[in-house]
């Protein structure tokens, strides 16, 4: 039987939630450095470099891809041992090669720096595709609410999701925050209702 929202051909000019969790549901996230090191690898990889830094003598080899203007971060949140990325991709190939190297260079670090071998995932990473404006709304709302249960308090203090950047709190310029124009998002975010589970049905990483 296949796994579950593992996909493997993509649609063009689409959303999607991508996730992965910790081989055997290990954290992948020990210390702040390594929030932080994630976070710097999504900044590489979906920021338009610069003049300056494309004129440094840096090696093709040792260069990463960059995959701005072909994905759009629309919101993100890591936790402990799994991370939740919203994503609108425009080519239908560049989801795999930029989850491919996101993983890669995050295993790479994380290996290093705490001396393991192995893989660091569990298994591929997920992805399910967003298919109304509803499940968008809904599963920002879902990966936002994410650390409640891990804080006992409302998102809006936790430093490692797109929440500040939808309240206006931050701008990083890599995320590209969906617009709710006429909407009160924190409001939205922090308050329950019915349609939670109904939206987010079968697009949320189970256990977490």
């Amino acid at each position: 039987m296949p796994a579950k929202n593992v996909i493997k051909e993509y649609e063009r000019n689409a959303y999607y939630h991508l996730y992965n969790r910790g081989v055997a549901k290990t954290a992948i996230f020990l210390d702040n450095q390594d929030y932080k090191t994630f976070l710097y690898y999504l900044k590489l990889y979906l920021s338009f470099p610069d003049k300056e830094a494309a004129l440094t003598k840096i090696p093709p080899s040792r260069k990463l891809r960059n995959y701005a203007g072909q994905i759009n971060l629309i919101c993100y949140c890591l936790m402990p041992n799994h991370f939740h990325l919203l994503v609108f991709q425009k080519d239908p190939q560049t989801i795999n090669f930029f989850m491919k190297s996101l993983g890669t260079k995050y295993s790479m670090y994380f290996n290093k720096k705490y001396k393991r071998v192995g893989s660091l995932f569990q298994g591929p990473y997920k992805a399910v595709e967003i298919t109304s404006e509803n499940q968008l709304l809904y599963l920002s709302k879902y990966i936002h609410r994410n650390p409640i249960g891990l804080t006992r308090r409302e998102p809006v203090g936790y430093k490692y999701s797109s929440y500040t950047n939808y309240l206006g709190l931050i701008n990083q310029v890599w995320v590209k925050p969906l617009d709710f124009i006429g909407k009160d998002y924190k409001s939205f975010v922090e308050e329950i209702d019915e349609r939670d589970s109904f939206f987010t049905k079968n697009i949320i990483l189970e256990d977490d």
